[in-house]
């Protein structure tokens, strides 16, 4: 009868003709309506009772060796609760299957859908902070693959995130704001743990096997994956597009930059004070339009003593002038022989410094070009050398100590085989 009446209540949502065991969204869900009931029993109701439920079931649950409760133990370990109001949480409990009663042996115990639920709840609350969506989603789907229970559904949501990330990161460039930018940079510093994590999930893949639209979707998360890591260089670039237009304000070192992020700090009450006391009106001194008149007379009347006329200078003939054709400085000539000749990865140090700390510099601005395209054949031919720049946002810097160079970022150039085109 409750299945009967559950077909029925739907009809106040679809429209005539159109049943439910017809809608392909609903039919799973309708499978899993056990599950489904257990999750409105445990969560119906207000915010505190669903916390009283389920700290009962935590502390329930967490008695692992020995799983079964008498009600007088339970009486004793939740005594912080109201024994009345103890004993209608779990009769809520047990008439909704999230707890077994056993009559003979009169001990309580979690049933099988409320160790489930209380599973769920524990990944959940494990990445429970901002920006912790992917790694929930990357958990779930690695322990779904490791059991052979991974879908093409879970791989969507990790893809859908992926996107989410590749949006704002394209909003945060192309907005130009160095806030914007280094908000990004952050986010991005936060994910790449777990967008790396997507390759051995991917391999893991590979090994089980999976249908044609898991592939699909194991596809697009691979071309996803690679285009956030490469996001890493756009954000350097970026960042140092706006270092050089930075403002300096006052001969002791203060940018606009600096001045920008001292006025976010700032509340928004304490912003409008300082408005109010800086906000200055000037006064006017002349305010009639007679007294205007008279002045504007007066000067136009006034006779100019020497007038003074414009004359072209002579005409001069002077030399064509010679058009130089454009070339690189030298050191991306040898960058891109030098990696050419690599066989194997290499340290930055190694490839980087030499020369002194301008040509350096340069050569290590160059390598965020890897693995782009450019029209210019110069860049191109660095462009397309098999490496690509491998460290961490935060990495700490490594004594160099030569050629003017005392310390960099730690890192190394990685190898890897081109992908064949067609």
């Amino acid at each position: 009868m409750s299945e009967v009446s559950d077909v029925n209540a739907f009809e106040e949502f679809l429209k005539p003709g159109v049943y439910v065991q017809d809608i392909d969204a609903l039919f799973p869900l309708l499978q899993s309506s056990h599950i489904i009931d257990v999750l409105i029993g445990l969560f119906r109701g207000g915010r505190d009772e669903v916390m009283i439920r389920l700290a009962v079931m935590r502390e329930i649950a967490a008695r692992a060796e020995l799983p079964e409760w008498t009600p007088a133990q339970l009486q004793n370990h939740l005594s912080f609760i109201d024994a009345t109001k103890l004993e209608t949480v779990l009769h809520r409990l047990r008439s909704h299957d999230l707890l077994q009663w056993d009559a003979d042996r009169r001990v309580y115990q979690i049933s099988a859908a409320g160790r489930m639920v209380l599973s769920a709840i524990s990944g959940l609350l494990r990445f429970g902070e901002a920006d912790d969506e992917l790694g929930y989603l990357m958990s779930q789907a690695a322990g779904g693959s490791a059991v052979g229970e991974l879908s093409a559904e879970h791989l969507s949501h990790v893809l859908a995130k992926l996107t989410e990330y590749e949006h704002f990161f394209q909003e945060a460039i192309a907005s130009g704001s160095e806030f914007r930018l280094k908000s990004a940079q952050a986010r991005l510093s936060k994910a790449q743990p777990w967008i790396e994590k997507a390759t051995a999930l991917i391999n893991t893949i590979s090994e089980n096997g999976m249908d044609d639209a898991g592939w699909q979707i194991v596809h697009k998360i691979a071309s996803q994956q690679s285009r956030l890591l490469n996001m890493a260089s756009v954000f350097q670039r970026e960042l140092a597009k706006v270092a050089r237009q930075r403002v300096m304000l006052s001969q002791g070192g203060l940018s606009s930059t600096e001045l920008s992020a001292w006025l976010q700090q700032r509340s928004v009450e304490s912003l409008a004070q300082m408005g109010a006391r800086m906000a200055v009106t000037p006064e006017l001194l002349f305010v009639l339009p007679d007294v205007m008149l008279d002045i504007s007379d007066d000067v136009l009347e006034r006779e100019v003593a020497v007038p003074k006329v414009s004359v072209m200078p002579p005409d001069v003939e002077v030399a064509p002038a010679q058009t130089e054709a454009f070339s690189y400085p030298p050191q991306l000539t040898d960058l891109t022989r030098v990696l050419a000749q690599l066989e194997d990865d290499s340290a930055l140090p190694d490839v980087v410094v030499g020369g002194g700390f301008a040509q350096a510099s340069y050569r290590y601005s160059l390598l965020t070009f890897l693995g782009e395209k450019h029209e210019d054949a110069d860049l191109n031919a660095l462009a397309e050398q098999p490496f690509r720049l491998a460290h961490a946002l935060d990495a700490p810097l490594q004594a160099v100590h030569r050629n003017e160079v005392a310390a960099m970022t730690a890192g190394q150039l990685i190898k890897h085989t081109p992908a064949k085109e067609g």
